[in-house]
């Protein structure tokens, strides 16, 4: 994949030169509020190398993102194999992150939505999303590209005490 174009965004490969703005975004307390915790600089680099290598065996996976005026690195959205085992899985995720200053403009349902029809081309016939039951935003980026909510889960990598435990999944078939 070279790149897929927005009316504001450049969806593309990641680069070696995304990784420290990726990582000062992985450390972003405001990015990661809905996550176990912040991630180091080894633990980010860890999820670069994995983000290559799905889309080595898949040709898809989790797009770097930038906004098309600047050429700024802002986060990711794309796709990903389920990691964990659950009543929907195996199956194919559609989801983002992105830097604290780009929440709430819009930019996540409109890579969001190219996503989708990149997913559709790829022959994916479903795709779920999930988060925290308590991340609003993402839930409602998940309703603004029509995905319809299949119910809730307890996430299976957290204990169940913590506030983060209960999930929302949503689905959409292509």
């Amino acid at each position: 994949m070279n790149h897929i174009e927005t009316d504001r965004l450049i969806l593309r490969s990641w680069k070696p030169e995304d990784l420290p703005s990726f990582a000062d975004m992985n450390k972003d307390e405001r990015v990661m509020r809905y996550f176990p915790a912040t991630l180091t600089y080894q633990q980010t680099e860890s999820f670069y190398n994995r983000i290559q290598s799905e889309f080595e065996r898949k040709g898809w996976g989790l797009y770097a993102v930038e906004i098309k005026s600047t050429g700024e690195f802002i986060g990711y959205v794309g796709l990903h194999e389920i990691g964990f085992d659950a009543n929907f899985t195996p199956g194919v995720e559609i989801g983002w992150r992105l830097a604290a200053d780009c929440h709430n403009l819009g930019y996540a349902t409109e890579a969001a939505k190219a996503v989708l029809s990149l997913a559709k081309s790829a022959g994916i016939e479903r795709l779920f999303s999930f988060t925290a039951k308590i991340n609003a935003p993402s839930e409602r980026v998940m309703q603004k590209i029509g995905m319809v909510k299949a119910g809730e889960f307890m996430h299976p990598n957290l204990s169940d005490d913590s506030p983060l435990c209960v999930h929302v999944l949503y689905k959409i078939d292509l």
